[in-house]
């Protein structure tokens, strides 16, 4: 296994990559994360104070990842691991058992919040059994940010104060972002939006909105015939004038649906890779009103 064959030839090369560090770099905090959503977090928080490290590469889907050599030696070398729970990172355990860093901090970001559970048998089988895509939502935003900000005061208690205060900071514009969108939706009729996979179902249960998918929370395979025929009349029933669909998700399904109800198509923010330099707050905004806007 690649987890227990390479360990040995990291912990000898660890500080010599430490010592080619300036001072500057040596002073943050090293916080390794697994994908961009953790890193949008985790910079909320930590700001200038944190050197982080993302492990999954944008473009990659984070269900189907497998650490490399050099992860595990960013680990050795990091004094927290954030990563985001709820089966999304399947390999998590394996990697932390080892790595040879025994007083890393691990940090499940989904700690203390409220899973929404897969239904179906083949992805409960495939995936386990809880849909993870909480940071789509801004109350499981403010739950992983809360997890980050503890993990950052522990390792990093003279800072305390400055982690606290970006912390209330970003969960200020959360809930102004929240109660914003909340007074919006309560005043459209129509609940309901199509996208190209399930990954909304936490943003749905913030608002009382139901999403519609081509797709299952994983993005597995294309839908069937009678699926297809299911989101048509649906389509058609609710007058959708709008499919979202993911970056990381192919489009041609979600196209070939909107053509057939008179749709348009539009690309909606997953925060699983960069987009053009937006950070968590920018994107969620513009998530919210372009399902807003497809909704009136």
């Amino acid at each position: 296994m690649l987890f227990t064959c390479t360990i040995l030839s990291f912990t000898a090369c660890g500080s010599k990559k430490v010592e080619s560090n300036n001072v500057s770099s040596q002073s943050k905090i090293k916080v390794v994360v697994t994908f961009n959503a953790m890193r949008e977090i985790a910079t909320a928080v930590g700001k200038d104070k944190v050197d982080i490290l993302t492990i999954i590469p944008d473009g990659t889907e984070p269900h189907d990842f497998e650490p490399k050599a050099k992860d595990l030696e960013n680990l050795n070398n990091a004094k927290i691991f954030m990563y985001n729970g709820f089966g999304m990172e399947s390999w998590v355990d394996k990697v932390l058992q080892s790595v040879d860093n025994k007083k890393i901090i691990s940090v499940d970001a989904s700690k203390g919040s409220k899973s929404i559970n897969n239904t179906t048998s083949d992805e409960i089988e495939e995936h386990g059994q809880y849909d993870p895509h909480l940071w789509l939502s801004l109350k499981g935003a403010k739950i992983e940010a809360k997890n980050i900000k503890d993990a950052l005061v522990k390792a990093d208690s003279p800072n305390k104060n400055y982690y606290e205060k970006n912390y209330n900071n970003f969960v200020a514009q959360i809930d102004s972002l929240y109660n914003e969108y909340d007074k919006k939706f309560e005043n459209v009729s129509n609940k309901s939006f199509v996208t190209g996979h399930a990954a909304f179902a936490y943003l749905c249960r913030d608002f009382g909105l139901k999403q519609n998918s081509v797709e299952d929370v994983f993005a597995a395979g294309e839908p069937s015939a009678k699926k297809l025929k299911e989101l048509t009349d649906f389509c058609k029933k609710n007058k959708i004038k709008t499919v979202f669909v993911e970056d990381m998700v192919s489009p041609k399904v979600s196209n070939a649906l909107a053509k057939e109800v008179g749709a348009k198509v539009e690309t909606i923010h997953t925060i699983e890779s960069k987009d053009d330099n937006k950070d968590y707050i920018q994107c969620m905004r513009e998530n919210l009103d372009m399902i807003y806007n497809s909704l009136k």
